[in-house]
């Protein structure tokens, strides 16, 4: 396995789901299935889409909630530049962020890459499974967080301390049940120490 192939959220309603996401902008880039499993507060990860500049933050923000999410941090200037996050209908939370705190004006509402963030009890132990299940490694910051290589227009994997992410999207890090999230791979299907299932990809039957 060398990246993510899928990424799929478990929603109580696809077709509200569905139409939530057209609305943000992303329908083609999110897989949905419906899932009753019980789930309660942080899920324990967040996607992020990192963008040009700070007008398309908002407008990445501005579609979210108009469709229906709430939010959890408006957009706003910090030290790292200038980003938001609010949480979907279906509980997953987003990020959009750019580095860019002055804007360049108007600009398409598309993004540049998007990372999936997941929260770690042990970020070295977790970068040691992946790592033997075939990734490689982009950036590192010791135990706080690791981003691993991904082929261009591809997902980026990348994980945060459980803690510190919760933090950083502006929830309470307690939660129990289903993660809602299954991600696709090209190898087998498992589960990572923090309890992410990946699944197999798809075989196609033969003719």
């Amino acid at each position: 396995m060398n990246s993510i192939a899928s990424v799929t959220l478990e929603v109580a309603d696809t077709t509200a789901a569905d139409r939530f996401y057209t609305a943000f902008g992303l329908g083609d880039q999110v897989g949905l299935r419906a899932s009753q499993a019980p789930t309660t507060g942080f899920r324990g990860f967040a996607l992020a889409l990192t963008v040009s500049r700070p007008s398309v933050v908002d407008g990445f923000i501005g579609a979210a909630l108009d469709a229906g999410a709430t939010p959890l941090k408006p957009a706003a200037k910090s030290f790292w530049g200038y980003g938001g996050v609010v949480r979907a209908p279906d509980g997953t939370i987003w990020k959009v962020a750019t580095s860019e705190k002055k804007d360049g004006g108007p600009a398409p509402l598309r993004f540049d890459e998007m990372v999936l963030l997941l929260g770690s009890a042990d970020v070295l132990g977790s970068k040691r499974f992946y790592l033997d299940r075939g990734l490689t490694v982009a950036k590192s910051f010791g135990s706080k967080y690791v981003q691993f290589e991904a082929p261009s227009g591809g997902v980026k994997l990348a994980l945060y301390g459980r803690r510190a992410l919760a933090k950083e999207v502006g929830v309470p890090v307690d939660g129990t049940g289903s993660h809602r999230l299954v991600l696709g791979g090209d190898g087998e299907a498992f589960a990572d120490p923090d309890g992410f299932a990946w699944e197999a990809p798809a075989r196609m039957p033969a003719p």
